[in-house]
Parts: C-alpha cells; sequence; structure tokens
C-alpha cells in the first residue's frame, strides 16, 4: 500500500478488498473488488467475481449493434457495482489502451470505460486479458475507511492471476489466502481489544 503524501493515509488504488462475512450488504456478500481510485475525495471499485446471471457478452454486444465476429457469447458480464448498472467498465491487461481514454491503475492493470474497447474486443483486437463489469463500486469522503475500520473489508495487493486466472466462485478465498488468512478462521463479529 503506498502513503499520500498529503496526509500520509494509505492510498487503497490498485489493491483489492475482500469482504468480510456477515458484511450485512448482501450486494457484497463474499465479493472481491479492484480498486480503481481511492483518495480524500472517496473511492471506486470493481467486483471482480460476481457473474450476471442475466447477461453474457454476446447478449451485451448485441444490444449495442457491435459486431461479434471474435465469438465471445459465453464469456461472462458481471456485476461490477450497485452504482449505474447501465454503465459499462472493462479491467484489462496493460497491452490495450483506447483511443479515447484508459486509465492507468497499476502497471499491470488498465481500466476502460469508453464503447471502443466493446468494438475492439467483438472484433478479437482487444486487450489479452480482460473482464467486463456493469455497474460500480463507490464510496463518499471517508466512507471506505469507516468500512475498513468497521471489519466490513479486508485488503490484499491486487494481482492479475487472482483478477484474471481463476475462476469467480475462486477468487475469494484466494484472495484470503494470498494474505494467509484462513477463511475458517474468519468471524462475522469484529473484536475490541
Amino acid at each position: 500500500m503506498t502513503q499520500r503524501p498529503d496526509d500520509g493515509t494509505t492510498n487503497l488504488t490498485g489493491h483489492l478488498l475482500i469482504a468480510m462475512p456477515g458484511m450485512g450488504d448482501p450486494r457484497f456478500e463474499w465479493s472481491v473488488v479492484f480498486l480503481c481510485d481511492h483518495s480524500d475525495e472517496g473511492a471506486m471499485g470493481l467486483i471482480i467475481n460476481k457473474p450476471s446471471q442475466d447477461i453474457d457478452m454476446g447478449a451485451l454486444l448485441g444490444q449495442l449493434n457491435i459486431d461479434n465476429t471474435a465469438g465471445l457469447s459465453r464469456q461472462r458480464v458481471r456485476f461490477g457495482g450497485p452504482v449505474e448498472m447501465g454503465r459499462g467498465f472493462v479491467l484489462h491487461s496493460p497491452d490495450y489502451a483506447s483511443v479515447v481514454t484508459t486509465l492507468e491503475v497499476t502497471p499491470d492493470l488498465r481500466m476502460t470505460a469508453t464503447l471502443d474497447i466493446l468494438e475492439d474486443l467483438g472484433r478479437g483486437e482487444g486487450p489479452d486479458r480482460w473482464l467486463m463489469m456493469l455497474g460500480y463500486a463507490g464510496w463518499g469522503a471517508g466512507q471506505l475507511e469507516n468500512e475498513i475500520a468497521e471489519n466490513a473489508w479486508l485488503v490484499c495487493e491486487a494481482t492479475p492471476r487472482l483478477i484474471f486466472d481463476l475462476a469467480d466462485a475462486d477468487k475469494w478465498e484466494a484472495a484470503l489466502e494470498s494474505m494467509g488468512v484462513s477463511p475458517m478462521m474468519l468471524s462475522s463479529e469484529g473484536g475490541r481489544a
């Protein structure tokens, strides 16, 4: 985690949030969230392990009248979070940059939210590794820090392996294990020393 030079607090951009058991918000139960941005103004992230049951890439591209010559019909679209669920975000490897705008979150991870990446993916010309999400998770100033202090989230390093290589159902446990935490040891009750 990097320290912000202005106030000494920890900047979590590019890290993963792991939902603790008993979080209380069913939209985030067992979630792993990649933080695309974190500042003193708030945070924005994408849930990387909740596949949509309603839509796949073929249906999404069809709704947008984008050619699907790459045959992406079986690729799952994920629920990225409860904010602006009609807006799409692609988290991807650094081998692609949109001609419009791509956010470099870490040296290994980029995020693009413009239509051209979907057109490129449909043609098979997009990034090698990617996840498509609809919606995002957002926090106001201090909100995420409060949730972490209240034992709602654990924070770990994000790696392309955790994001792209594992099945969605395995990401929560693997993120915990990357920290040396056994899921069996977690309690839904926060403790006080």
